[in-house]
C-alpha cells in the first residue's frame, strides 16, 4: 500500500513539475511564439496520425497481398498432388530465386523440400492447420535478422504445406514510404511554423501598437487616440482603447479645471482672512487695539469667511468622490428625505413659505447625498425667492420639483447652471461657492436619476431631480404645509 501510495505522489509531483515548467515556458515566450509553437504542434499532430495511419494502412495492404500470394500458391501445389520428392531441380532453383521455402508438417514434425531451408520453428497455428482446426494460417517469423511470413494450408490428413516467403520487398517499401512521410512531416512543420509565425506576427501588429501606445501615455502622459484600422475584433479594441484614451483626458480635464476653479475660490475668503488677521495683529504689535465695534466687525467677517471656506471644502469633498453606490444601498421613503431638507431649509429661511405636496416614492440608495442634493436646491431657491416669497415643492412619481417665484435664469445661463464654479454675473454678489447644482447632478446620476431646469426671465426657475424607485401601495401620502 505505501509503494502505490509513493507512485501516486511521485506521479502528482511530476505532473506538477511539468505544468510549472510550461508555466514557466509560457511567461517568458512572446504571444507570436506560443501561437507558431501551437500552430506547429497541432500540424505535426495532424500529420503524425494521418502519416501513420497511412503507414499502417499500407502495411496491412501489403502483408494481405503477399499472404494471398504465397496461399495460392500452396493450394495450388496441394491440388496438383505436391510431394517432397515431386520438387525437380529446375522447381527448386526457381523457388531459391523467388526466396520461397516450402515444408510439409506431418506427424508433428518438419519435413523440407529444399536442402538449404530456413529453419522456421513450427507454432500452434500450423499445427491447427495440419490438424483441420483452421482452414489456413499466416504469421510473421524472424530468423537471423531475416523477416518471413509463414503460410500454411491443409495438405491432407494430419498434414499441412507450409510456404515462407522473406518480407525484403515489402519491408524496404515501407521504408521508403516511411522516408517520405517522415520527410512530409517535418515539412509541414516547417511550413505551419513559418505560417503561424506570419500569421501571429501580422495578425498582433494591432496589439503591438496599442502596446506602443500605452507605453507612450505612460512615459509622455500625452492620451492621443491611435488610427483604427479594419473593421475586425482588433479594430474594435483599438476603438475601445481610444475611448479609454478621450475619458481619461476628458477627466484630468476636469481634475485640472477643478482645481483652477477651487484655487480661484478659495483665495478670495484666503485674501480676506489672511488681510483681517494681519490687521489685528499690526494692531496689537502697535498698540493701539481696535475698539469694540471694529473689532466686532473684524471677527463677524472672519467667522463669515470661514463659514464659506468650510462650505466650499465640504462641497469640494462631495464632487471628488468619485466611489459608486454602496453595494447594499439602504432603501428609503424619498418623501421623508425630501420632508428633513425642508426642515433644515425653514431654519435658515424663516421668511419663506414653502407650499409642499409630498407622494411617497421608495428608493434605494444613500439618504446622506439625496438630501444633501434636495437641500440644495432648496436652498438655491430660497437664495433666488423675494423677501416673504414662496417656494413650491413637490414628489410625485420620484420626480423632485422645486419652484421659486425669483427673477428666473438667462437663456444664456441655462446650459451652464450644473456646471462646477459656474456663477452668473448675477450670483456672484450672492454667497455660495457655484457647487450646490453640480452636487445636485452629480447625486442624482449616481442614483440613475437626472436633473433639469426650466427658467423664464421674470417668472422664476423650476427645478425638476428625477430618481428611480417605487410606490408598492397605492394610498399616498400628501402634505399641504405653510409657515411665514
Amino acid at each position: 500500500m505505501s509503494i502505490v501510495k509513493s507512485l501516486d505522489r511521485g506521479r502528482r509531483e511530476l505532473v506538477g513539475t511539468v505544468h510549472e515548467r510550461v508555466h514557466q515556458w509560457t511567461l517568458r515566450v512572446s504571444l507570436a511564439a506560443r501561437v507558431a509553437t501551437l500552430t506547429t504542434l497541432a500540424v505535426a499532430l495532424t500529420l503524425g496520425s494521418v502519416s501513420a495511419s497511412v503507414y499502417l494502412v499500407v502495411r496491412a495492404e501489403l502483408v494481405s497481398n503477399l499472404d494471398a500470394s504465397i496461399r495460392d500458391r500452396a493450394e495450388q501445389a496441394v491440388a496438383s498432388g505436391y510431394t517432397p520428392s515431386s520438387i525437380t531441380d529446375r522447381d527448386a532453383d526457381l523457388l531459391d530465386v523467388a526466396g520461397i521455402e516450402i515444408f510439409t508438417l506431418q506427424g508433428g514434425a518438419y519435413l523440407t523440400s529444399l536442402t538449404n531451408s530456413t529453419e522456421v520453428d513450427m507454432t500452434r497455428a500450423e499445427e491447427a492447420v495440419s490438424l483441420g482446426q483452421v482452414p489456413s494460417s499466416a504469421r510473421t517469423a524472424i530468423v537471423d535478422g531475416v523477416t518471413y511470413r509463414v503460410v500454411a494450408v491443409p495438405a491432407g490428413p494430419g498434414s499441412a504445406l507450409i510456404m515462407v516467403q522473406p518480407m525484403d520487398s515489402i519491408q524496404q517499401t515501407l521504408d521508403r514510404l516511411g522516408l517520405i512521410l517522415v520527410i512530409t512531416t517535418l515539412a509541414g512543420m516547417a511550413v505551419a511554423g513559418a505560417a503561424g509565425w506570419a500569421v501571429a506576427t501580422n495578425g498582433l501588429r494591432p496589439v503591438r501598437r496599442l502596446t506602443r501606445a500605452a507605453e507612450h501615455v505612460a512615459r509622455t502622459q500625452e492620451l492621443q487616440p491611435i488610427e483604427v484600422v479594419g473593421r475586425d475584433e482588433l479594430a474594435r479594441l483599438t476603438t475601445s482603447f481610444n475611448q479609454m484614451l478621450l475619458a481619461l483626458d476628458a477627466s484630468q480635464l476636469q481634475q485640472r479645471r477643478l482645481v483652477a476653479d477651487a484655487g480661484h475660490e478659495l483665495r478670495t475668503p484666503l485674501t480676506s482672512l489672511r488681510t483681517n488677521v494681519e490687521l489685528l495683529t499690526q494692531s496689537s504689535q502697535a498698540g493701539r487695539p481696535l475698539r469694540d465695534e471694529q473689532a466686532v466687525e473684524v471677527m463677524t467677517d472672519i467667522r463669515a469667511q470661514v463659514e464659506e471656506l468650510t462650505t466650499l471644502i465640504g462641497d469640494l469633498v462631495e464632487l471628488a468622490r468619485d466611489e459608486p453606490l454602496h453595494h447594499d444601498p439602504e432603501p428609503m421613503d424619498l418623501a421623508d428625505v425630501v420632508a428633513h431638507a425642508i426642515d433644515r431649509v425653514r431654519l435658515r429661511a424663516p421668511a419663506l413659505t414653502f407650499d409642499v405636496d409630498l407622494a411617497t416614492w421608495w428608493v434605494e440608495g444613500e439618504p446622506r447625498a439625496l438630501e444633501r442634493a434636495v437641500t440644495n436646491l432648496l436652498d438655491n431657491a430660497a437664495k433666488w425667492s423675494p423677501p416673504d416669497g414662496t417656494v413650491e415643492v413637490t414628489l410625485a412619481d420620484g420626480v423632485v420639483t422645486v419652484r421659486d417665484h425669483g427673477p428666473g435664469i438667462a437663456e444664456a445661463d441655462l446650459p451652464h447652471v450644473f456646471e462646477r464654479f459656474y456663477r452668473s454675473s448675477e450670483a456672484r454678489t450672492l454667497p455660495g461657492s457655484g457647487l450646490g447644482l453640480s452636487i445636485v447632478r452629480r447625486a442624482a446620476e449616481r442614483h440613475g436619476g437626472t436633473v433639469e431646469v426650466q427658467s423664464e426671465p421674470g417668472h422664476g426657475a423650476t427645478f425638476r431631480m428625477s430618481v428611480p424607485g417605487s410606490n408598492p401601495s397605492p394610498a399616498h401620502t400628501s402634505a399641504s404645509e405653510s409657515s411665514q
